[in-house]
């Protein structure tokens, strides 16, 4: 998924599995835009964050086309926009931002929640891409708390541990939000008494230290609260270790379905 296949400067298309709802997975696109985005920067460059919108559902039938611009070369840091596009129009605007690592203090304030590593036998797969393993939410409502790996190796590029990241990036904000309108509802599973509509608007990641995607990964995500039909949940993300590898944020769009009259 992540071998884009070049068309011009500056210009990439990729193509993506059809789903079980149908579409375009959101991480998918964020996932491939930072994909490309990589593709027109020198490898001393790291990834520290993006921000992404979602503008239209993208149709898994066509290719997406990726239209890379070059906003800023500088010595310490590079800047670069993504435009996918389809043939109803752009899919996903994106920004990111690349860092030379350089020596300074390494200071860390989040801590993991105490809960459990994975049972293999209670993963769940709902794609062939990763496996996820839903902890115990514990202290109150409004919270999304799981183990994710990739499932194949992802080989030693950090750009692509970065790209993998992204994509499993995009799964639990919305059980956050989910879970603070319905905190009876099983996490993971969206058939039951609950009639609601979701959908990504806009997203951002923050990496703080290199991942390895292929190996578990905990995220911890909270909603604190919904207006116009929209939650924002904020997640970190670490390591088996507690090492603190990213921050994520998420506008999630969020509407119960009322019976029609």
């Amino acid at each position: 998924m992540m071998n884009l296949e070049s068309h011009g400067p500056d210009t990439f298309v990729g193509i993506g599995p059809k789903y079980p709802w149908g579409g375009l997975y959101g991480g998918q696109i964020v996932a491939q835009a930072l994909r490309a985005a990589t593709l027109t920067v020198e490898p001393q460059f790291r990834v520290h964050s993006l921000h992404a919108y979602f503008i239209r559902r993208g149709d898994h039938e066509e290719p997406i086309r990726f239209e890379v611009d070059r906003i800023r070369n500088g010595r310490s840091f590079v800047t670069r926009s993504v435009v996918a596009r389809q043939s109803i129009g752009a899919i996903l605007n994106m920004s990111a931002s690349f860092q030379v690592d350089e020596p300074a203090p390494d200071m860390q304030i989040a801590v993991p929640p105490d809960v459990p590593l994975p049972e293999p036998q209670s993963t769940q797969r709902w794609m062939s891409m990763f496996e996820r393993y839903f902890a115990p939410r514990g202290d109150g409502k409004g919270r999304a708390v799981g183990w994710l790996r990739m499932l194949d190796e992802v080989g030693n590029d950090p750009a692509l541990h970065a790209c993998a990241l992204a994509y499993m990036s995009d799964d639990l904000p919305t059980d956050a939000v989910v879970a603070l309108l319905f905190p009876d509802r099983i996490p993971g599973e969206w058939d039951g008494p609950h009639n609601f509509w979701t959908a990504s608007l806009d997203h951002a990641i923050w990496f703080h230290r290199p991942v390895r995607a292929d190996e578990w990964q905990l995220q911890d995500f909270t909603c604190h609260g919904l207006i116009s039909s929209r939650g924002v949940s904020i997640g970190h993300v670490f390591d088996t270790g507690g090492v603190h590898l990213a921050t994520i944020s998420q506008e999630v769009l969020l509407r119960e379905l009322r019976p029609e009259s």
